[in-house]
Order: structure tokens, then C-alpha cells, then sequence
């Protein structure tokens, strides 16, 4: 179930579709492409993740969802123009039965859309009891956005839920707590592609060489319905947290403060709509080395927004719902190798490395099946 038919959700859609056809491999899936080690390195029993944990199927799959707009799954598609025409006609008739349901939405947190497609109710606990059919929410807070209630009538159920924005939507306590009590499992917050996914991959590489960063310059043009949105400077500002974040954590300023202490880091996101889907980010990075004498970094990362989505999408809906059929609740912190801005244990730091991440998402299905988690210490090989 997905809350919105945009970009990201009918390249999801649509690619799943493919995929099941033949007509495509889901190239950036862990789930699908992804392999694990087990037991040593000299055994090499490296099986794929979906023949060693229960995962469902992709023919299992049902996709439902809400927007504002009336469009169906395959209008949304050509709309969204992220895949090409050949692509969505082959799989037409299947996208053309995925309507969407009519979206709960509130102008006052997104001000740059509008449909027609909404929900009526004179309070937010009409609107919840809409979404899940029975009584929710028993006052119609103002400080309730949208989103909250999706994830209120996800939790009610126990079903999973991952937020793939950057607002608060689950991460607060009382919905925390109440996804422990009815076993719905959480992951989240805005998925990491683009700029915050090379960040992840060049800052922990930089501070494990103790490389100093004086300065992070990062700057994005896209033109797609996430472009318009941001384009707010109220909806732009969590996007900017979560972003900013990210460095913060991973640097640990400090624990190191001659190499980040005084690290400047500057954000931006400019909506230029011939871009479209295809959003481009610069990054200007300056550091510094050995007695202290500065060189620079700069990237250019020429990507397409929802094809890097749209994996992340399908490992976060089968990693939940393997947690929800393991009997884990509330928040599955293994899952931030996909979030830009994960969630956590209260007292704890997100951790951000890449690298860390994965050895972590890897350990926690090592640990479900009963298998000897790895910690690359490697001492057997030479005792």
C-alpha cells in the first residue's frame, strides 16, 4: 500500500511488473540481487538473500494505494516520465487496475499541490476512521499532519510501515510505542538516494583515512513532484535536517575536532523542471591532509531519482514484512542502510556509515536464521 502514485510509486510499480515478465532485472534490489556470506571466508557459501531468508515472492505481490490525483497507475507512470513508453504500454493492462484510492491530504503541510482526489471529513478522526475503518484519532489536532495519519492506521493494524519522507510520520513516541503493542514493525525516515547516498559512501572513507573536511558544498536541481514540493521553504526545511545530518554523525565532530570541528556544510535544492525525474548534484568538498595542506573533491552525480527509489521501496516492503512474520515490532534500526535519516532507539545516535549499515542489515538476517554472525576479525585464518 502507497501513500501517493507519483514518481517513485509507479516506478516501483512498474518495474516489479516488468520484472515478474521477464522484461527486466531489478538491478539496486538487495533483496533481489543481493548475496550473503555465511560461515568463512575458505567455504565460499555466498547464497543469494532471497534462497536463504523466507522472503515473499515477487508474484506474491499486491499494489494498492492512495493519491490526490484520479489518474491510474499507468497514467501516473506517463505522467511521472521516468520509464519509457515501450516499457509501460507491455505491461498496460496491469497498470491500468491499480487506481488510487482517494489520499487524505492537508494543504497547510504541502502547499504546492492540489487534487482532486481527497478524502472528506469534518476532523482528522473521520479521516483516520476512513483509512482503517474504525475509530482512530479522538481529536482533530492541527499539529497532525497527514502522513500521521497513515501511519496511525498502519500501527493500529500491526501492519508494517516505512516512511520514505522526511517528516516526523511514525517517529514520535506514542505511535513508537504503540507499533510494540500491536507488533507493527517501522523503518524509516526518507529514502537514500542521490547526493545523501554518496555522502554515506565518501565521508566514512574520508574519516577512516583521518582526511579533514573544511567544507561541503552540496546543491540539487530536479523538476519532478518531489522538486515541486521542496520548492516550499516550510516542506524544504526537514528535508534539509535530514540531509545535514548525515555528516554530523558520521564525522563525530566531537571525537574529532581538529579534523570537523569547524566543518561548514551548506545544502541546497532548486526546482528546475526540465530536469524532470533526472536530478543532478553537485558537491564541492574541501579537505585537507598531512600538516594540514587542503585539497578538494568535486563531485558531479548525474542521476535518476526514482530508479534509485524504487529498489529501496521493494527490500524495505519484503525486509518488513520478514520482520512482522519473525515476530519483530516497532523499530528495526537494521533497516537504515536505507534511510537518510534512520530511526532509532531513544539515547542512541543514527548510525549513518554505509558500510556499517550493511554489515548490520546482514548480521541481524544472519542472526534470524540461526547462522554465526561475522565480524571480519579473521584471527582463525592465521593461528
Amino acid at each position: 500500500m502507497l501513500v501517493g502514485l507519483g514518481a517513485v510509486s509507479t516506478t516501483t510499480i512498474a518495474g516489479v511488473l516488468a520484472i515478474r515478465r521477464g522484461l527486466a532485472k531489478p538491478i539496486g534490489s538487495l533483496t533481489q540481487m543481493g548475496t550473503i556470506r555465511l560461515g568463512k571466508r575458505t567455504a565460499s557459501n555466498s547464497p543469494r538473500i532471497k534462497d536463504f531468508v523466507p522472503l515473499a515472492d515477487l508474484n506474491d505481490i499486491v499494489f494498492t494505494g492512495w493519491d490526490l490525483f484520479e489518474d491510474n497507475a499507468y497514467e501516473a507512470a506517463k505522467t511521472a516520465g521516468v520509464l519509457e513508453r515501450d516499457l509501460l504500454d507491455q505491461i498496460k493492462p496491469e497498470l491500468e487496475a491499480i487506481a488510487p484510492l482517494p489520499a487524505v491530504f492537508d494543504r497547510k503541510y504541502v502547499k504546492r499541490l492540489d487534487g482532486p482526489n481527497v478524502k472528506k471529513g469534518q476532523s482528522k478522526k473521520d479521516l483516520a476512521e476512513q483509512v482503517r475503518f474504525e475509530k482512530g484519532l479522538e481529536q482533530s489536532d492541527e499539529n497532525i499532519p497527514s502522513s500521521m495519519i497513515y501511519a496511525y492506521a498502519a500501527i493500529k493494524e500491526g501492519i508494517p510501515y516505512a516512511n520514505a519522507a522526511p517528516n516526523l510520520s511514525a517517529d514520535i513516541p506514542a505511535l513508537i510505542q504503540l507499533a510494540q503493542q500491536t507488533g507493527s514493525p517501522l523503518a524509516g525516515k526518507d529514502l537514500k538516494t542521490g547526493q545523501t547516498l554518496i555522502k554515506t559512501i565518501i565521508a566514512p572513507g574520508l574519516k577512516s583515512r583521518l582526511i579533514g573536511v573544511e567544507g561541503w558544498y552540496s546543491t540539487n536541481i530536479l523538476g519532478n513532484r518531489d522538486g515541486e514540493v521542496l520548492d516550499d521553504p516550510e516542506s524544504f526545511k526537514t528535508k534539509e535536517e535530514s540531509k545535514k545530518s548525515v555528516l554530523d554523525y558520521i564525522f563525530q565532530p566531537n571525537l574529532y575536532p581538529d579534523l570537523y570541528e569547524k566543518l561548514c556544510h551548506v545544502v541546497r535544492i532548486n526546482y528546475y523542471p526540465p530536469r524532470g525525474d533526472n536530478k543532478e548534484g553537485w558537491d564541492n568538498i574541501d579537505i585537507f591532509g598531512w600538516l594540514g595542506y587542503p585539497m578538494q573533491l568535486k563531485i558531479n552525480f548525474l542521476c535518476r531519482d526514482s530508479i534509485l527509489a524504487a529498489p529501496i521501496v521493494l527490500d524495505s516492503a519484503l525486509f518488513l514484512d520478514l520482520a512482522k512474520r519473525a515476530g519483530m515490532s516497532g523499530i528495526q534500526e537494521w533497516l537504515s542502510f536505507y534511510y537518510k535519516s534512520p530511526m532509532h532507539a531513544a539515547g542512541l545516535y543514527p548510525e549513518h556509515d554505509l558500510f556499517i549499515q550493511l554489515m548490520k542489515l546482514k548480521n541481524t538476517l544472519r542472526y534470524l536464521q540461526g547462522e554465526e554472525l561475522i565480524t571480519h576479525l579473521g584471527r582463525e585464518y592465521y593461528d
